[in-house]
């Protein structure tokens, strides 16, 4: 059988996903993330209206939260979803969670990610990210900004 990107392409989805994990290293992974985001990748909130951010305007102020105090044990990982591999194109479509605690109170929430990904000669690249969190939680402002 052919590898076809699959495994390589949920390497980059677990990064992504990684990138928001309170505690040490923090920056450091956020760095990673923007070197596996094409220049002009685009991150788009299901919020009503929708929000687009370039990576750096996405970025900022969950780094701040992230590392400011207020936000503790917090960590973002994504459940079962379908990775779709069509030659240099490929989706990752699947629920995500995260707990933490804001202001010390305990917090979960769960949501749906859609990542595409395009092959380049340095590998997958994220080029957009769309999102939305369960409406109870959207409610409750886990982790917006």
């Amino acid at each position: 059988m052919t590898d076809d990107g699959t495994a390589a392409v949920r390497d980059v989805v677990v990064a992504f996903f990684a990138t928001f994990v309170s505690g040490p290293e923090c920056i450091e992974r956020a760095e990673r993330l923007r070197g596996l985001c094409l220049p002009g990748a685009i991150i788009v909130s299901g919020s009503t209206p929708p929000v687009v951010e370039d990576i750096e305007s996405f970025l900022a102020p969950r780094l701040a939260l992230l590392t400011g105090g207020g936000l503790s044990e917090f960590r973002e990982w994504p459940e079962e979803g379908r990775i779709d591999v069509h030659g240099d194109l490929a989706h990752w479509f699947g629920p995500y969670a995260k707990q933490g605690r804001r202001d010390g109170v305990a917090f979960e929430g769960r949501g749906a990610k859609s990542i595409q990904l395009v092959r380049t000669p340095a590998g997958w690249r994220i080029s957009a990210v769309a999102w939305s969190d369960d409406p109870a939680d959207r409610a409750r402002g886990t982790l917006e900004r």
